[in-house]
C-alpha cells in the first residue's frame, strides 16, 4: 500500500510517500520559522495561510521525487490533531478533497502517536513493548508503548512542557523563536560549573514534568545578574548551559525511573527536543549503565514532518481504518483516547 501523508498541525507543512513494502519514497518539508520568528512565536492565521500556499506544490514534488502518479496512490492520511484547528483543517479539508478526486481511501491520524512511532521509520527500529519519552511543543509526556494504539500514560508536564520552557528561557536571553536550537548553540560557550539550577519534581517520586519553577529560576537569575550589571556574552552562555543541563538531567532521571519501574529495557525518544545532543548523550550514558537502550528518529523526523504520518496512517489503514465522510480536525486530543487497530486489540 503507498500512502501519501500531510501534515499541517502547526509550522510546518510536511508530506511524505511511505509504502508497505519498500518503506518511506520520499518526503519534503517546508519550515514556517523564518515567518513566525518575527513575531517572537507561532501565528496561528500566518500558519494556515502559508500551509494552504504550500500544500499542493509539495504534494506535487513528493509525487515528481518518488516517481510516481497520483493514480497510483493507495491512500492518504493526515494529521487531525492535536493542533491548531486552522492548520488542521487546512490538512484534513484537502486530504479528503484529494481522497474523493482519487476515489481512495483516507485517515485521520494523532500527531503524536507520529512522533511515537517516528523511530520505525529508522533501520533499527524498536520492538514493542517499550517506553517512550514525548518532547514536542506544548507535550512531554512518558509513555508505555505496549503495541500499536495500545498505550498507558505513565507521567506528564502538569504545566510548562520542556519545549515551552526553551522557547521561554530563550526570549529572557534575547534569542530568537524557537528557543531549543538557539539555547543549544549559546550553551556550547558556557561553564557549566558556574550556575546549577533546580532538576524540578526529582526529588519526588513519581513520573510527572514541572518546568515552570526551572523558568522563575531563570528569570530570577537573569533580573539579579542585569541588576549587577553582569550579564555579559559569556554570563549568558554560562546561564544556557545551566538551564539546558537542568532540563537533560530531568528528562533522564525520569526515564531512567520509567524504565526501572516498567521493567522495560528499550526507550524511544522523540519530538523536537528529542533532537538535543547534550540530552541524547546524557540519555545514552545512563541507559548504558542500565543495560538499557534508546532509539531516536534521525534529525529531520524530529520535529514535525510527513513521514511519521504516512507510517501510522499506513499501519492503520491496513488495519481497515478510514475515515467516514466527515473530515476530522481535532485541536485537543488526549493520546489516552487512542485505541489499537482490530487486529492488534486485546
Amino acid at each position: 500500500m503507498r500512502v501519501l501523508g500531510i501534515e499541517t498541525s502547526c509550522d510546518e507543512t510536511g508530506i511524505a510517500l511511505f509504502d508497505s513494502e519498500h518503506g518511506l519514497l520520499a518526503d519534503a518539508l517546508f519550515s514556517q520559522i523564518d515567518m513566525h520568528v518575527e513575531h517572537g512565536g507561532v501565528v496561528p492565521e500566518l500558519a494556515s495561510r502559508d500551509h494552504v500556499r504550500r500544500l499542493l506544490p509539495l504534494i506535487d514534488q513528493v509525487l515528481l521525487e518518488a516517481g510516481l502518479k497520483a493514480r497510483e496512490v493507495d491512500a492518504i492520511a493526515y494529521t487531525a490533531g492535536p493542533g491548531l484547528v486552522g492548520a488542521l483543517m487546512v490538512g484534513a479539508s484537502t486530504a479528503h478533497g484529494l481522497a474523493w478526486a482519487w476515489q481512495v481511501p483516507v485517515l485521520g491520524v494523532h500527531h503524536m502517536e507520529g512522533h511515537l512511532l517516528a523511530p520505525m521509520l529508522e533501520e533499527e527500529r524498536p520492538e514493542f513493548p517499550f517506553v517512550a519519552l514525548l518532547v514536542s511543543g506544548g507535550h512531554t509526556q512518558l509513555v508505555a508503548v505496549h503495541a500499536l494504539g495500545d498505550y498507558t500514560l505513565l507521567g506528564e508536564s502538569v504545566d510548562d512542557a520542556a519545549g515551552e520552557a526553551f522557547d521561554k528561557a530563550a526570549r529572557m536571553l534575547s534569542l530568537p523563536y524557537p528557543g531549543g536550537p538557539h539555547i543549544a548553540r549559546l550553551a556550547e560557550q558556557g561553564d557549566p560549573t558556574r550556575f546549577r539550577f533546580p532538576r524540578p519534581m526529582t526529588d519526588r517520586p513519581g513520573l510527572d514534568f514541572s518546568f515552570s519553577g526551572l523558568k522563575t529560576h531563570t528569570l530570577t537569575t537573569i533580573k539579579a545578574l542585569e541588576s549587577e550589571g553582569t550579564l555579559d556574552d559569556q554570563t549568558r552562555a554560562d546561564v544556557a548551559r545551566a538551564f539546558e543541563e537542568a532540563v537533560a538531567d530531568t528528562l533522564v532521571i525520569k526515564c531512567r525511573r520509567a524504565l526501572e519501574q516498567s521493567g522495560l529495557k528499550r526507550l524511544v525518544v522523540a519530538g523536537g527536543v528529542s533532537a538535543n545532543q547534550r540530552l541524547r548523550q546524557r540519555l545514552d550514558a545512563a541507559l548504558e549503565k542500565m543495560g538499557a537502550r534508546a532509539f531516536y528518529p534521525r534529525g529531520r523526523f524530529c520535529t514535525d514532518n510527513g513521514a511519521m504520518i504516512a507510517y501510522v496512517g499506513t499501519q492503520r489503514l491496513l488495519a481497515g481504518e478510514r475515515d467516514g465522510r466527515t473530515m476530522l480536525a481535532t485541536p485537543r486530543w488526549p493520546l489516552s483516547e487512542l485505541a489499537p487497530p482490530a487486529h492488534v486489540q486485546k
